[in-house]
Parts: C-alpha cells; structure tokens; sequence
C-alpha cells in the first residue's frame, strides 16, 4: 500500500491527525483497537517509532489507551473531546 502520509509535515502528526479525524468521523469508536506499530510500519512503509511517537501523543491527550500486552484503544470520552475541541 502506498503511503498516505507523505504530505507537509511530520509523518507522527499526520498519523496522529488521521486518527482523530477517523474519531470525529465515527469510523474508530470507544474500543476500537488501532493498528499496532508494527502494522503501520509494515502496511506503510515507515518506521514502527514514528507510529509510537503518534500514539503516544494521542494517549497524552487522552485519546486512546494503552492495554499491556493487547495494543492501543480508543479511549472512552474521545468524541467527545474532539468535538468539544472544534467547537
């Protein structure tokens, strides 16, 4: 698959922006199981760091959580941030 994150900007943000727009949309709701980092980096062709570093600023800003051992989650309240965020 070709890489979609290949705009201006750095790849970690436009990863990180594509999720919250995947929340905003509906398309990821509270539960839904992200992609792990291997998996991005596979699919995408990118380093697995630059999707950690993408996840981990989403977990900072509440929006998804990490489960030991079972990957990274949208996190209860996300929708509601976001859309809160835009308003």
């Amino acid at each position: 698959m070709a890489n979609p994150f290949s705009g201006p900007g750095p790849i970690y943000r436009q990863i990180a922006e594509s999720t919250k727009s995947q929340i905003v949309a509906r398309a990821l709701v509270v539960g839904d199981k992200l992609m792990s980092t291997t998996e991005y980096a596979s699919t995408y062709r990118i380093d697995p760091a630059t999707a950690q570093k993408a996840f981990a600023e989403l977990a900072r800003q509440g929006l998804v959580e990490k489960r030991r051992g079972i990957g990274m989650f949208v996190a209860a309240g996300a929708f509601d941030k976001l859309v809160s965020g835009i308003r």
